[in-house]
C-alpha cells in the first residue's frame, strides 16, 4: 500500500496526470503492488502558489521541470527493487511526461504494517495479518 506524493514545477492537469501514470505503472512493474492499490497526492507548484527548491547535489543539473517523488511504503524491498523502481520511474516519467529523468527525485519512506489506517478507525493490517504482516 504505497502512498505517493508528487510535487511538480510547471505541471498541467495532463503532466501531473501523465507523472502520476509513470510511478504507479512503475510500482506495479517493479515492486509487484495491485493496480487498484492507488494512493497519490498530486501537486503543482507555479511560483504564484509555493514553489520547489533545488540544487544540483550530487553534481545533477536540474531545470524547472522538476519532479519531487515521495513514497511512503511498508519496508521489505531489496536494495535491487528499489534501483529498479527508481530507474523505472524515471523511464516511465520520460515517456509519459517529456520529464528528462535528471530532474526526477525519488525517496522512500519505509515502515511497518502497524504504521496504516485504510479508515474505519482501524488498523487493518494489524487486525487481519498481525503487526508484522508481509509487505505490499
Amino acid at each position: 500500500m504505497p502512498f505517493v506524493r508528487i510535487d511538480a514545477l510547471r505541471a498541467d492537469a495532463a503532466r501531473l496526470d501523465a507523472l502520476g501514470r509513470a510511478v504507479h505503472d512503475a510500482l506495479i512493474e517493479t515492486i509487484g503492488i495491485p493496480p487498484g492499490d492507488l494512493f497519490q497526492v498530486l501537486t503543482a507548484h507555479d511560483g504564484a502558489r509555493g514553489t520547489l527548491r533545488y540544487g544540483d547535489f550530487p553534481g545533477i543539473r536540474r531545470d524547472d521541470d522538476l519532479v519531487y517523488v515521495a513514497i511512503t511504503l511498508r519496508s521489505g524491498r531489496s536494495s535491487e527493487q528499489k534501483q529498479a523502481l527508481y530507474r523505472r520511474i524515471a523511464e516511465l516519467a520520460r515517456s509519459y511526461a517529456g520529464t528528462d529523468p535528471r530532474n526526477v527525485f525519488v525517496f522512500l519512506t519505509e515502515n511497518e504494517s502497524i504504521d496504516w489506517s485504510f479508515g474505519e478507525g482501524l488498523a487493518q493490517y494489524a487486525v487481519s495479518q498481525g503487526t508484522d504482516g508481509p509487505a505490499d
